[in-house]
């Protein structure tokens, strides 16, 4: 929504920093997770050298350094616009994926993103927007611009109805999402990867979305910034009451896995919700993801709680991720991530 003067009214850019504040509130510890049950092998005669550990993935026509991407987790204010930049930035400099937030305020305020292009010529950029958007008047043409204005190689849509039916100004009717999703897929040239943003995707959506032409699919299960919890916050006290069963709705990362896998063999699965460090990405490559996102961890390496950035601190991050990564496989056996799903085949024998 915009007012008369084409720009995102006040409301609207004091919901997104609210959502910065209250996702950076929900990450100053790193709990239990579904991934801590589960163990890589421990290999004492690895007879590799850690150095010939290849951690090389191919994503949506790139070939990238490491299995990561730096999930989608905000935009359409000035603030979301600096975080925005310093991680397209550093994304290109690792040779990572990033996925970008929600496009749709600035799209519909007619402010341009194309900057981050500029920014990252080279960077593998995905765009978002939201399913309900998608499926509403002209959400086909509204997902094409988003497309346009940065240049994206791949499109995110989102899917968050447990975030929007608690949100006060959230969107609740779904009604034809799944169809405008096919005609999207119909429409672009570029992938469509279709995303939860914290509560999961089932294998019986997975499936339905394979049966739409989608192939990526990012399942952003619970562990992760619970956005539930947010629009909880948000609400008001007397209706807190009517949505606090629900702020734990969700799927575990490292049950949906293996399950969207069995479901849609060939699907290139995006691991995220809560990924701690590179240890939590090898896991998940182990039970048949193909890469590991992160949003929050990211979050919290640029950003400090009085807002300052450190774009050093983030780049160094990231290189902690692949490290950790390569330890992961090298104490596997593993040279790659394929030879790691080559040992858990035949241990599973």
């Amino acid at each position: 929504m915009t007012d008369n003067t084409g720009h995102t009214p006040p409301d609207t850019s004091a919901r997104k920093d609210a959502h910065l504040d209250l996702a950076r509130a929900q990450m100053n510890e790193m709990p239990a997770h579904s991934l801590d049950r589960i163990a890589l092998p421990y290999t004492a005669l690895p007879e590799l050298s850690i150095d010939e550990v290849d951690i090389t993935t191919s994503f949506m026509g790139a070939s990238l350094s490491a299995p990561i991407m730096i999930t989608g987790m905000t935009g359409g204010t000035a603030r979301a616009d600096a975080i925005n930049e310093h991680l397209v930035m550093a994304a290109e400099t690792a040779n990572i994926a990033i996925g970008l937030g929600s496009q749709r305020a600035s799209l519909e305020a007619g402010t341009s993103q194309s900057n981050l292009r500029k920014l990252a010529p080279k960077a593998c950029l995905i765009g978002n927007i939201g399913g309900a958007q998608l499926a509403s008047t002209n959400g086909i043409e509204l997902a094409i611009r988003a497309v346009e204005d940065i240049e994206a190689d791949g499109l995110a849509i989102h899917l968050n109805p447990l975030q929007e039916i608690i949100q006060p100004e959230g969107d609740h009717d779904w009604r034809g999402v799944e169809r405008a999703i096919g005609m999207l897929v119909d429409r672009l040239d570029c992938p469509v990867l279709v995303k939860e943003v914290g509560a999961g995707l089932s294998a019986e959506v997975v499936g339905r979305l394979a049966a739409q032409g989608v192939r990526y699919i990012d399942l952003a299960c619970k562990g992760g910034t619970n956005w539930a919890l947010i629009e909880y916050l948000r609400q008001s006290p007397e209706n807190q009451p009517v949505y606090a069963p629900f702020i734990d709705t969700g799927y575990a990362l490292a049950d949906a896995i293996g399950a969207a896998r069995e479901s849609v063999p060939d699907a290139v699965i995006i691991a995220s919700g809560g990924l701690r460090h590179g240890l939590d990405i090898a896991k998940s490559l182990w039970l048949g993801a193909n890469m590991g996102g992160m949003a929050g961890a990211m979050l919290r390496q640029l950003e400090d709680d009085d807002k300052t950035l450190h774009p050093e601190r983030l780049a160094s991050a990231l290189d902690m991720l692949k490290t950790q990564i390569r330890t992961a496989l090298f104490l596997s056996g593993a040279s790659s991530v394929t030879a790691l799903k080559r040992i858990r085949t035949r241990l599973s024998r």
